[in-house]
């Protein structure tokens, strides 16, 4: 009967063309350079308050999907990925454009594109259950742990600099404390403000960081090059879109293997599809029988990379929704639209809210076939997208942030506190830091604390509980490993490497003919 009744929200009026936007807008998003899947989902993600329900949330699934996939379109056809899990796409698909092969490419990677994300739906929906099964037994001192390896994600998911992440992380942590004390309500950083006694509005930090932001780089890109011609118009033929039966079946093996590769790394917290893609992309060269073509227009090489970045979409949902720890950034954003309707993510979830939890698996299966539709009748209409100048652009994302900052609260406060993170995440980036560190640390900040005061009131104050219960050491264990990985990893191998040369040049190691 959840199923059932899963299955009439989805298949409802409102809720397909919540869909079907959300589709629509995020080929569109990942289609111009630039914009990425998370700025798409935290600029829409106010819209979702609008609606009752799980209309919101299936229009952030849309746009997820659709955003990944759409970033191949201008990867093909004028050698920029419009996302960075488009970037191997690149190595293939521009080289068959340029052979006239347009249409073919443009329909290898959505029908890759559509292949990967159902195969990881399919993953998520037998999976997801079995693991929230074995999560309803954790208590406070596991949900700290697993609340720390979530935080200890951030080295992965920042820039190139490990300290810049931690930074990055610690800023998080220092907003989420801001407000009443959730176990005493004594008020904290609120500076007599009574705004501040709420802590600050989830929504509009996310608008400022992730798209206020990336438009004021916009806007300083525009000034840079005034004077110069934006527009990037499309020349290439597009013929035919759909793959033959010849070209199917010799993907068919690549779309598994990568649509395999891309659920796993997408499950890992702190992964994300531009990884996906180049180890689905590595994978599909070793595998293949004619490794050659690869980089002069190989059909595998357009198909590998996007099979495995979208299917991402689907192992990421698995530790978001059982565990309640986001797989990347998106996943890490749309937590927040969980947050506004009511739903505490975590193994519980499976138990309280299944209608929810089966609305979201049937919503991705349409939201896949949605884009793989949309895709093959829509090419030629998205390309006409990537013309659009950048000065049309920018104002259109700044009055949007604004938008959908007040239409949270109703509030201009929140519009300034949007504002003022735009600007703060615009300097932040300007010195290479990433924004997704910030972002896990205010959602998983709130989570950390509690069940660590909650665990030692458990245990009288004794600390030794997180290291006395199995499956709190396990994942403390874990986050220290990786925390510590980047910054160990590379010292290992640079002296696994010494020693390999040292053990080369040694002449009693060399054999005598």
């Amino acid at each position: 009967m959840d199923i059932l009744h899963a299955a009439e929200i989805v298949f409802s009026a409102q809720s397909l063309l919540m869909l079907f936007l959300g589709v629509f807008a995020g080929i569109i998003i990942g289609a111009l350079p630039g914009l990425t899947v998370n700025m798409g989902i935290a600029l829409l993600l106010p819209l979702t308050f609008s609606f009752e329900g799980m209309a919101g949330i299936l229009m952030l699934l849309g746009v997820y999907c659709g955003a990944i996939y759409g970033g191949s379109i201008t990867a093909i056809l004028i050698n920029t990925p419009g996302t960075p899990a488009s970037a191997a796409t690149v190595l293939d698909g521009y080289p068959m454009a340029m052979k006239g092969e347009a249409g073919r490419a443009l329909g290898l990677s959505t029908g890759s594109s559509m292949f990967g994300g159902l195969f990881s739906t399919i993953a998520l929906v037998l999976v997801a259950p079995q693991l929230a099964k074995v999560a309803t037994g954790l208590s406070a001192p596991e949900y700290f742990a697993l609340g720390v390896f979530g935080i200890s994600i951030i080295t992965s998911v920042s820039s190139h600099s490990i300290i810049k992440g931690l930074m990055g992380g610690a800023i998080g942590l220092a907003i989420a404390c801001i407000g009443l004390d959730p176990m005493t309500a004594g008020m904290r950083f609120t500076f007599g403000s009574y705004y501040l006694m709420g802590g600050i509005s989830f929504v509009p930090v996310l608008v400022g960081l992730f798209a206020f932001s990336q438009a004021m780089l916009g806007m300083e890109d525009n000034y840079v090059e005034k004077g110069r011609s934006e527009d990037r118009k499309v020349k290439v033929k597009i013929d035919r879109v759909l793959p033959s039966w010849l070209d199917f079946r010799r993907v068919l093996p690549t779309y598994v293997r990568s649509s395999v590769i891309g659920t796993i790394i997408g499950a890992i917290p702190g992964t994300g599809g531009d990884i996906a893609s180049f180890v689905s992309y590595t994978e599909a060269k070793r595998w293949s029988k004619h490794p050659e073509e690869f980089g002069h227009g190989s059909p595998e090489g357009v198909s590998a990379p996007e099979a495995g970045a979208n299917a991402v979409s689907g192992g990421a949902m698995v530790p978001l929704m059982t565990l309640g720890i986001p797989g990347d950034g998106a996943t890490a954003i749309m937590m927040g639209a969980f947050m506004v309707q009511g739903l505490q993510l975590g193994p519980m979830l499976f138990t309280e809210h299944p209608v929810e939890v089966n609305t979201i698996f049937i919503g991705l299966f349409a939201a896949n076939i949605l884009m793989g539709a949309l895709g093959f009748l829509g090419i030629r209409l998205f390309t006409k997208v990537m013309i659009v100048p950048r000065k049309v652009l920018v104002p259109i994302i700044l009055v949007l942030c604004a938008v959908g900052s007040y239409s949270v609260n109703h509030t201009m406060i929140d519009v300034f506190v949007m504002m003022i993170a735009g600007v703060f995440g615009y300097v932040m980036m300007r010195l290479d830091f990433s924004m997704s560190p910030i972002v896990i640390g205010i959602i998983l900040g709130p989570m950390v604390e509690t069940n660590l005061r909650r665990a030692l009131i458990m245990s009288d104050g004794d600390f030794s509980v997180f290291l006395t219960r199995p499956i709190c050491a396990t994942f403390l264990v874990i986050a220290a490993v990786t925390l510590l990985l980047p910054v160990v990893g590379p010292k290992i191998g640079a002296w696994r490497r010494i020693r390999r040369a040292a053990s080369a040049d040694d002449p009693t190691n060399s054999t005598v003919e």
